[in-house]
Parts: C-alpha cells; structure tokens; sequence
C-alpha cells in the first residue's frame, strides 16, 4: 500500500512538472525569444480616410495568393486549397511523378508569359514549386528582382522606384549569417499599396 502511495504522488509530480512546467518554460521562451513575442505578427493596410482605423490584411508568417501584375507573386502553395492554414503540407510528390511535373510546367509557362523578358531556364525553382509547409511567405532576393519590371509596368512607375521598396523590405539573416536574404510577399504588396 506504501508502494502505492508513492507511485501516485509521483505521477501526480511528473503531471504537474512536464503537463504544466513545460507548458509554461517554452511560453516563458516564447515571449522573451521569438518575434513579436511569441504573438502572429499582424499586418495592417493604411486607412482610406483618416476616420477609418487600419485594417488587417493577415498575418506575416502565412503566404497569400496574389494573381493580379501589380503585386509581387509569392510561392505556390499546395495546402488544402492555397495557403490553406488548416492543411498545411508539402505535396510529398518528387521528380518521378508525371503529375507533379506537368504542374510544375505549367507554373513555369504562367511566370513566363507574365514575365516575357526571361528565359526559360531562368526561372526561380521557389516560383514554380510549393514549399514544405504550403504556407511559406517568403520568396528570395533574386526572385522579387525578377519580378520588379512587371510589377513597374502595371503600376506604371518606375522600376527603380520599386526596387527601392524592394531593398527596404529584405530581411537579412539572423545574425548576418544564420539563412538566406528574403522578402515577405504580403509585407511588399502592402508597402507597395500604401505608397
């Protein structure tokens, strides 16, 4: 009985140390550690009026679909139906399945024809193929540099206008040296929006 006794005050120990202390040491590290405090960072359009408070146009860490020339076009997405936060997933299809290839080519002919002044091969890999998460809302330096005379064009501004938009948007690597250089796509198109 003694036995017993011990077992359950120490499951009842364990329970509370790693059902509740563990809980609370990783949202203690994520507030003080992550950005924005462990919070989605949210982001904002600019009012119409100055009556009208900003509204949210999502949150920076998930992708949206653009479509339209006069934003910048993030990396496809094969999560539910686009950017589908409730079935985030890769596409698990390699370079073996005919299928995932025909719609990679497809992607490849839609960049293309809406960016004429690029040759085939030229083309982005993270422009035509979806990410791990089917969510990512980053695309690289090289890719937005692509994309800014189409984006000028159907704008009709200039394209070194754009590319300073562009250059005050990169996000360095952490450190200097932990990633790559990148864009948020969704931060871009509303910058872009509200200038």
């Amino acid at each position: 009985m003694n036995g017993l006794i011990k077992s359950f005050r120490l499951t009842i120990a364990f329970c509370l140390l790693l059902g509740i202390g563990y809980v609370l040491v990783l949202w203690t590290f994520s507030r003080i550690a992550s950005p924005n405090n462990g919070k989605a960072e949210v982001v904002y359009s600019k009012a119409e009026n100055k009556d009208q408070s900003h509204k949210i146009v999502g949150a920076a860490n998930i992708g949206q679909e653009f479509h339209s020339n006069k934003y910048f076009w993030g990396r496809p997405s094969s999560a539910g139906n686009g950017y589908d936060a409730s079935s985030s997933a890769g596409s698990n299809a390699g370079p073996s399945n005919i299928e995932y290839l025909k719609k990679v080519e497809q992607r490849r002919e839609i960049f293309l024809k809406a960016h004429p002044y690029i040759k085939h091969n030229d083309v982005p890999a993270e422009m035509v193929t979806a990410s791990g998460s089917g969510l990512d809302p980053d695309i690289s330096l090289q890719s937005a540099y692509l994309e800014i005379r189409r984006v000028a064009k159907a704008r009709g501004i200039s394209e070194k206008y754009v590319k300073q938009i562009v250059d005050k948007c990169v996000q360095h690597p952490l450190l200097g040296i932990f990633g790559p250089e990148k864009i948020n796509v969704l931060k871009l198109n509303i910058m872009l929006d509200n200038k």
